[in-house]
């Protein structure tokens, strides 16, 4: 994404009237922003919470709605991305300069996050679905936030928050990462397996709530994606926020999430690549 493109006017078209998070535990929330998630640790009215994530671009505006709403106007102590991709970094200049936040990210992605290198294009041919069709005209080049992102610790250690750590995903992007807290095996996935059809429009648009292996569209590396799906299966989570689609816990989300990491290739890597990984 270029760095000098302008927000619209008023963030766009959007109504500011209903941004609201939903809240998935009582110290965690998402909000959704079109069509990827962005998070908030830290209980209401908390002085002390994080934002995960930055959604699309257009959207800051509503994103601090939401968190004024849940927080009051604190800003956050720390914004922790994910990975740098248009869909969760897209507002993050913005936020930033709204709250003069330090914003965080794993060393292996601060390339794409400081003007020195682009993604891949997104590759429509893997997938199926509009969505994946139309992903060669998704942005990828680097976003510059040079001003404001920092490597997180190389201890696993997320600044501002002592419960949780820092899980290294690679796959989806060199430098993905995932947030755990181990007393209550709360995931925070980012794009490292996602819980609809993202390739779909769609299952996009109705949420269609299942257990899925990275976008494949953006997935350039499938070896690194499954070692990262067995990883984040092995902790057994109980509750999971992830970069799209619906919040999930429970057996369910165990039972999806363990049969993915076992049966990877067969349901997430596509047809096309299988034999490149």
């Amino acid at each position: 994404m270029k760095e000098e493109h302008q927000e619209l006017p008023q963030d766009g078209y959007f109504d500011m009237t209903h941004a609201e998070a939903d809240e998935v535990l009582e110290d965690v929330a998402y909000y959704r922003t079109l069509m990827a998630n962005v998070g908030f640790i830290g209980k209401p009215g908390s002085k002390e919470w994080v934002l995960v994530d930055c959604g699309i671009n257009h959207y800051a505006k509503r994103i601090i709605e939401a968190a004024e709403k849940r927080y009051g106007p604190e800003p956050p102590q720390a914004i922790i991305l994910t990975h740098g991709h248009f869909d969760h970094i897209g507002s993050a200049k913005k936020l930033a300069q709204h709250y003069k936040t330090p914003i965080y990210a794993h060393e292996k992605e601060l390339d794409y996050l400081t003007g020195k290198r682009s993604y891949p294009v997104g590759n429509s041919t893997v997938g199926g679905g509009l969505l994946a069709v139309l992903s060669p005209f998704f942005p990828t080049e680097p976003v510059n936030l040079k001003k404001w992102v920092h490597p997180l610790p190389k201890d696993g250690s997320i600044p501002f928050s002592n419960e949780w750590r820092v899980i290294h995903t690679p796959g989806h992007t060199p430098g993905h990462i995932s947030l755990f807290r181990d007393r209550d095996r709360t995931l925070i996935a980012g794009d490292a397996f996602i819980t609809v059809k993202q390739e779909s429009s769609m299952a996009a648009f109705i949420q269609h709530q299942h257990v899925h292996g990275p976008p494949a569209y953006f997935t350039p590396n499938w070896p690194e994606a499954e070692r990262s799906v067995k990883k984040l299966a092995a902790l057994n989570p109980v509750t999971a926020l992830t970069g799209h689609g619906l919040p999930m816990d429970g057996e369910l989300l165990q039972e999806q999430l363990s049969h993915l990491a076992l049966n990877f290739k067969e349901l997430a890597i596509p047809n096309n690549q299988s034999k490149l990984h």
